[in-house]
């Protein structure tokens, strides 16, 4: 009778649907961690919608289509004329003559009155990707460059300032056979350099010297400049990278049609980009030395000789504060991402000047330390803001590149 009564009521259970339910909450369950993976997936998929940036990142957005360009044809245009120039207003008008190949006439004015008027036309896409084509024309001046001696001990009570001219035009081809990393360019430049009298604060460079004493003093030099590069380029872009290497020997000639200012100068560059906590941070490394000779009994212009000291490499120092034939620059940076279009970053620049490279003397090198803000896009540094501390004092940077 119990195990009738046991059946019985199991029986009234299926009559009244209690088995069915238990069978569904069985078939409901998830078998596999995969099904359960799924199913998590599925719960999420009516609450998804797109990333909504917020205000800070849609207005970095909105700077950085206007910096860059944004496939405007109008653009702002930072660049100075010469290094050194101070604060820089300009723009240009930028034409797309086919789908890729474009013209840019830009120019520029800085408060130090330097001007840039230029023209370039760009072929980014030749030998099917592989390389690239830049055809440029223009006129510049520099009005109040600074001048401080030549050599490592000169001071800052030394500075004279003088002034140039510079119609130029040429032409650069870069090539990359394997298509990746390895690179090629080479370059023709025609360009005639005109020094004359300095404006500004600072006496103009002639009150102190003679053509005897400084070669180039007064010149008129009209140059035939040939380069040609070879090097190694892993970087996603060489204008914002936060991973790879870089190491290039580029050669330079530079023919004097009087045979009086003719040189060969030799430039050794290596860059590094160590990514660190999946490019959050970055440790970033530059070291660049240039030496110089003049042909025969050719000597090189003063203003032509290697320096150290501006935005772009000794950032605590005037720009141009130190020449000579040849120079050493080194540079080490902690990079932080912020966000997307922001990076700040900790840095030390060291250098030394000498008359020759084995007179290149690591007891003699300069130094300076700062922090910098960086605001980027993916391939671009179009502005960079850096407070930089040096023995000479604070000195505060705003640039329209990639310092390195």
């Amino acid at each position: 009778m119990r195990t009738g009564a046991v059946s019985s009521l199991a029986t009234l259970a299926i009559l009244m649907g209690g088995t069915p339910s238990i069978a569904a909450a069985q078939e409901q369950e998830p078998a596999t961690r995969a099904a359960v993976i799924e199913q998590e997936q599925a719960a999420k998929v009516p609450t998804l919608k797109p990333y909504q940036p917020d205000a800070g990142e849609r207005w970095a957005k909105k700077a950085q289509d206007i910096l860059v360009g944004g496939g405007l044809n109008w653009h702002p245009f930072f660049d100075s004329a010469y290094r050194g120039g101070g604060f820089t207003l300009g723009a240009g008008y930028r034409h797309f003559v086919s789908p890729y190949n474009l013209l840019d006439v830009r120019g520029s004015y800085t408060i130090s009155n330097y001007k840039r008027v230029e023209a370039e036309f760009v072929a980014p896409r030749l030998f099917k990707r592989r390389g690239s084509l830049s055809v440029l024309g223009g006129w510049r001046e520099a009005t109040q460059v600074g001048f401080f001696g030549i050599g490592i001990d000169t001071s800052v009570d030394d500075r004279t300032n003088f002034q140039f001219e510079q119609p130029y035009a040429s032409a650069l081809l870069e090539v990359r056979p394997t298509r990746r990393y390895l690179t090629v360019q080479g370059g023709i430049e025609l360009s005639q350099w005109k020094q004359g009298t300095g404006q500004g604060s600072y006496p103009p460079v002639e009150t102190r010297y003679t053509p005897e004493t400084l070669p180039g003093l007064g010149a008129t030099i009209d140059y035939w400049h040939t380069q040609a590069m070879f090097g190694f380029d892993s970087r996603p872009s060489p204008g914002y990278s936060r991973r790879g290497t870089f190491a290039a020997v580029t050669g330079h000639d530079y023919t004097d049609r009087d045979d009086r200012f003719g040189f060969q100068q030799v430039d050794y560059e290596a860059i590094q980009h160590i990514p660190i906590l999946r490019e959050a941070w970055v440790i970033s490394l530059h070291g660049l030395a240039s030496t110089t000779h003049g042909k025969g009994r050719q000597d090189l212009p003063f203003f032509m000789l290697p320096s150290l000291g501006g935005g772009s490499n000794l950032r605590g120092y005037s720009s141009w504060r130190f020449r000579d034939r040849s120079s050493l620059l080194m540079q080490a940076e902690w990079r932080i991402m912020v966000n997307r279009y922001l990076d700040t970053a900790f840095f030390y620049d060291t250098g030394t000047v000498a008359p020759g490279p084995r007179d290149l003397d690591f007891n003699k090198l300069k130094h300076d330390y700062g922090f910098g803000v960086r605001f980027h896009g993916p391939l671009a540094t179009p502005l960079r803001v850096e407070l930089a501390k040096s023995p000479e004092g604070l000195a505060v940077v705003f640039s329209s590149s990639a310092v390195f």
